[in-house]
């Protein structure tokens, strides 16, 4: 299975230190969602990994993340797209479970409920702790500058990032530029056709 899984705030979505409470508050950045329909036509299937603190916080309940994520269905399907399954943790920082990135809980049940080894796995999120949590459950990691990325964004590139990145980051200017990243990769890796 060819797998990808994205962070959703600042990845796919405008970010909020008030938080995403409600699908009125829930917007896409622009080309995120063409990014993962683009995805899915390779033949990729995007899975989200999400720490929604709000929940545990008592901001929101699982009805209206519920609803924002219908919302995100909805609008991706409209451009041909889809998100196989969104693993959240619902829990504040002070409840030290062991699936709020970057703690690797949420990616290892994706790998387990989907029966897949996690193993250079692309993941891609805004921030280090999204990328921690991936490194450790064997992801390879994506840095999307957007969201809290947001900020490198004029350094060029490739900025340079915080140590507590991954050594082996790989920066793309978007969720666009990675989708186009991973599609032009594989193509390269194609084997050559018999003659």
């Amino acid at each position: 299975m060819k797998l990808v899984i994205l962070d959703r705030d600042g990845t796919i979505n405008v970010d909020s230190d008030e938080f995403i409470k409600s699908p009125e508050e829930w917007e896409p950045l622009p080309g995120a969602l063409e990014a993962i329909a683009k995805l899915n036509h390779a033949g990729w299937h995007v899975v989200i990994a999400t720490n929604q603190s709000g929940l545990g916080r008592g901001l929101f309940d699982v009805v209206s993340l519920n609803a924002i994520h219908a919302k995100m269905h909805k609008a991706l399907a409209a451009l041909g797209g889809r998100i196989d399954a969104v693993f959240y943790c619902p829990h504040t920082p002070d409840d030290h479970c062991a699936c709020r990135k970057p703690q690797p809980g949420l990616f290892q049940q994706i790998g387990e409920r989907l029966g897949v080894d996690l193993q250079d796995v692309p993941t891609a999120g805004d921030s280090a702790r999204d990328l921690q949590a991936g490194v450790a459950a064997g992801c390879e990691p994506h840095l999307v500058l957007t969201g809290k990325a947001a900020a490198w964004r004029d350094q060029g590139a490739a900025p340079p990032l915080p140590n507590d990145f991954p050594a082996h980051t790989i920066v793309h200017q978007d969720l666009a530029a990675f989708a186009e990243f991973l599609t032009a990769r594989e193509l390269l890796q194609r084997p050559a056709p018999a003659p």
